[in-house]
C-alpha cells in the first residue's frame, strides 16, 4: 500500500530532475586566447566569449581583489599567489593555443554571475583541460553546485598532484 501512494509522485519528481540533466550541451569553438589559468576567450556562435573552466580554480596571475582575498584567507604572500597564478597561466597556455578547436561541455548552469560561459573544455586529443590543470597541480577543485558532474575526478586529480608534488605543490 505504501508504494501505491508514492508511485504517483515519481513522474513529478522526474519532471524536476530531467530538466537539470538535459541542460548540458556541447559546442565546438575556436580559441581566441588564454586569459588566465582557468579562463579562455573563444569564438562562440560567431561572437567572442569568455569561458570559465568549471570545477577548478587557479591562483590569480595579477594582483587584484580576488588575489588579495586569497592572500588574506590563506596567509600566503600576495606576490607568491600571483607568481603561482602566472605558472598556472603558462601551463594552460602550453595546452591550448590561439586557433585551436576545442569542445565545450556545459553542465546544469551555463553562465556565471559575470555572464561568462561555464564549461568543461575538451582538447582535440580527448583530454579534459580542466582536469589536466588540476592533475598537473596548477589548480584546486572548486565545486559550485549545481555544476558538479566531474567533481570526483577533480578531487582525485588534486590528491594525485599533491601526492606527487606537482605544480604548485612542489
Amino acid at each position: 500500500m505504501r508504494f501505491k501512494i508514492q508511485l504517483p509522485l515519481l513522474p513529478l519528481l522526474l519532471s524536476f530532475l530531467l530538466p537539470a540533466v538535459t541542460l548540458a550541451q556541447t559546442f565546438t569553438v575556436k580559441v581566441i586566447r588564454v586569459v588566465d589559468g582557468d579562463t579562455l576567450k573563444v569564438n562562440f556562435q560567431g561572437q567572442p566569449e569568455s569561458v570559465r573552466l568549471i570545477g577548478i580554480d587557479t591562483p590569480e596571475c595579477r594582483s587584484n581583489a580576488k588575489a588579495i582575498r586569497d592572500s588574506e584567507r590563506s596567509g600566503q604572500d600576495l606576490a607568491a599567489i600571483v607568481s603561482q597564478g602566472k605558472e598556472a597561466f603558462v601551463f594552460t597556455r602550453s595546452r591550448v593555443k590561439k586557433g585551436d578547436t576545442v569542445r565545450l561541455e556545459t553542465d546544469v548552469q551555463q553562465r556565471d554571475k559575470y555572464r561568462r560561459l561555464l564549461a568543461y573544455v575538451w582538447l582535440p586529443d580527448g583530454t579534459m583541460l580542466n582536469e589536466a590543470i588540476v592533475r598537473a597541480g596548477y589548480a584546486q577543485p572548486a565545486t559550485y553546485p549545481p555544476n558538479v558532474k566531474y567533481q570526483t575526478s577533480f578531487q582525485d586529480a588534486a590528491r594525485e598532484a599533491r601526492k606527487h608534488r606537482r605544480g604548485l605543490w612542489e
